[in-house]
């Protein structure tokens, strides 16, 4: 008797409801930490709209809605407003530097409609997602010439410069996320060899003295050149291109980070940095003024986050007992440091949970992709996953004091609604594609 396999036919049964739940389980673990960290015995009832945790639930809401309104579209509808929505982005990205641009706390990259505020940047992480699909997926393009890759690049470099503008360096360094994308397409492996090596190089100057790390450049280019020698008696092009990358090497290490230091990074992110590596900020970097209290406020800020985890242990405070995030210690608690919150209350065992969450989130969303028929949905697909993944890893990293505070919220639980708002409409049109797994959309 011949089997026969079941196929979904119902827009229902082909979502993958195993992602909204996901979805709705983090969420709410957001909205449960911003409560711990705000609640007071005194409350007299738990929504109180004044309190962030009920402006969260609320905004959790408005997602879910959004979300069913996004299951229930066509999902051709995502591949024919890619590059009208990004040229929309980009407008309102450059309104936010106008008077009509909103600064908080010394970025300007707010846009204040007078009944609502919100972030262009964060909504442009949408449409340069959809945009660099669609892009990717279009009959004439072909990534494996330089020209199309480097317009590829340009969907995500344009936006990211205009937020450096607006003074938003964090927001703006997510839109490199996209990279991975473009390599699951064909971005060839140097690509990641030089990115890998200008970060290498850039921990070797703020580690290394100048003199000594010369030394060592040039000891390692004669290294090569020795144990290449008889490939150099066939050809002198090993020698041209040895001689090249000690060049750029010496200059980007000399001239170029020392620059970028004194003369581009305010103090702050100076410092930043600095603290992420454990060091102290040599003389010629250090400035006076605002930025210096900036640069104590990262330190402080981290210390606290710090002593906070470690206050959790193994098994954790327990639910609306963690003094040291509920008493206000830690700013900022409510957004970029809401991990450690979860640190406090949990311990260890609870901290470990979260990321398994966030763990088999990503695996779901890389398995989606790799079933898609259509380039589109499989691009788009790894492009959510990079916003995640750079956004968890960033995130953690900053809280344990091993990645720069650069104001990255933990994805779906950290306090904003711009940022739940985005990410739901992110997940939602993924698992829309998804239903729609066996077209070819384009």
């Amino acid at each position: 008797m011949k089997q026969t396999t079941f196929k979904p036919t119902t827009l229902l049964e082909r979502i993958d409801w195993l992602m909204v739940f996901l979805f709705i389980i983090l969420s709410v673990i957001g909205v449960l930490s911003i409560y711990a960290v705000e609640h007071r015995e005194t409350d007299l009832s738990f929504i109180i709209l004044s309190k962030s945790y009920s402006k969260q639930l609320i905004f959790l809401g408005i997602s879910l809605i959004v979300g069913f309104i996004i299951l229930m579209t066509d999902s051709k509808l995502f591949t024919s407003i890619p590059f009208l929505g990004y040229i929309i982005g980009i407008v309102l990205l450059l309104l936010a530097l106008t008077p009509l641009g909103k600064g908080v706390k010394g970025s300007h990259s707010w846009l204040n409609l007078g009944f609502f505020t919100f972030q262009p940047g964060e909504l442009m992480k949408l449409f340069t997602a959809l945009s660099i699909a669609k892009f990717l997926s279009l009959q004439e393009v072909n990534f494996s010439t330089l020209k199309h890759r480097l317009m590829c690049a340009g969907f995500a470099l344009v936006p990211s410069l205009i937020i450096i503008m607006q003074n938003e360096t964090g927001l703006a360094l997510v839109y490199f996320s996209f990279f991975l994308a473009m390599y699951r397409e064909g971005l060839p492996n140097i690509v990641l060899v030089i990115g890998f090596s200008i970060i290498a190089l850039t921990l070797a100057t703020l580690l290394i003295p100048k003199n000594i790390l010369f030394i060592l450049l040039t000891i390692i280019a004669l290294g090569i050149l020795y144990t290449q020698r008889k490939q150099l008696k066939r050809s002198k092009d090993l020698l041209i291109v040895v001689a090249a990358i000690w060049l750029v090497g010496v200059l980007f290490s000399q001239v170029l980070v020392p620059f970028a230091f004194k003369n581009v990074l305010k103090g702050y992110q100076v410092q930043r940095i600095y603290t992420m590596i454990g060091q102290d900020v040599p003389d010629e970097y250090t400035r006076d003024g605002v930025d210096n209290k900036k640069q104590n406020a990262s330190e402080y800020n981290v210390s606290q986050s710090k002593i906070a985890i470690a206050s959790g242990g193994f098994l954790g405070k327990g639910f609306l007992n963690g003094s040291q995030t509920k008493y206000n210690w830690v700013p900022e608690q409510r957004t970029d440091f809401i991990f450690c919150s979860i640190g406090e209350q949990f311990g260890f065992w609870g901290s470990t949970l979260l990321i398994l969450l966030y763990v088999t989130f990503l695996l779901r969303i890389v398995h989606i992709a790799e079933r898609q028929r259509s380039q589109f949905s499989r691009v788009y697909a790894y492009g959510v996953a990079g916003i995640l993944f750079f956004h968890l890893v960033i995130n953690i990293g900053m809280t344990i004091g091993v990645a720069p505070v650069i104001g990255i919220p933990l994805p779906l639980i950290s306090y904003g609604g711009t940022s739940l708002l985005t990410f739901a409409v992110l997940i939602f049109i993924l698992i829309r594609l998804d239903a729609d797994r066996q077209m070819v959309l384009r």
